[in-house]
């Protein structure tokens, strides 16, 4: 139970902080509540989110120390991973949001820019995974060595 400080401290101007969440009116007492996330909460950039695990600043909680988040996102290979990423995000967020039209619309701009970032990346270093090859020439482009983790990027494939 918070405290009436911790209280105030996670209230402002009556809607809670990104850090605190709502639960239902008349709750019943002694059921276990999980508190919903504030609609419009402060995003990290596909980056940040992707370093810190979480595309919600809010839900970036110190369960494990980390002294210094190392730099996750190095490369087109790295970038594709934190669209990726972040797409899955906003995609568990918009599963208890469902009437966030501003996060849908992010959700659509990333989700654009995730196709593009795979059409390009694919077109210089082979398929990424099986259903790529649907559209490829034949099944061997999948086959094709190197395997994308096997190589460097940038490197003749």
């Amino acid at each position: 139970m918070l405290s009436e400080s911790n209280a105030a401290r996670s209230q402002t101007a009556g809607r809670c902080t990104d850090s605190s969440g709502t639960l239902p009116d008349c709750a019943p007492l002694a059921v276990p509540y999980v508190p919903f996330q504030q609609p419009g909460s402060k995003r990290y950039s596909q980056q940040e989110a992707l370093n810190n695990g979480t595309l919600f600043p809010g839900l970036n909680l110190p369960f494990h120390l980390k002294e210094n988040a190392v730099n996750a996102v190095n490369g087109p290979l790295g970038e594709l991973q934190a669209l990726e990423f972040v797409l899955t995000e906003l995609g568990e967020y918009l599963d208890t949001h469902q009437s966030d039209s501003d996060a849908f619309a992010l959700y659509q701009q990333y989700a654009a820019l995730e196709r593009e970032g795979r059409e390009k990346y694919e077109s210089m270093n082979g398929p990424l995974m099986q259903g790529s090859t649907a559209f490829a020439q034949s099944w061997s482009a999948w086959l094709s060595d190197p395997w994308p983790w096997n190589y460097n990027e940038g490197s003749a494939r």
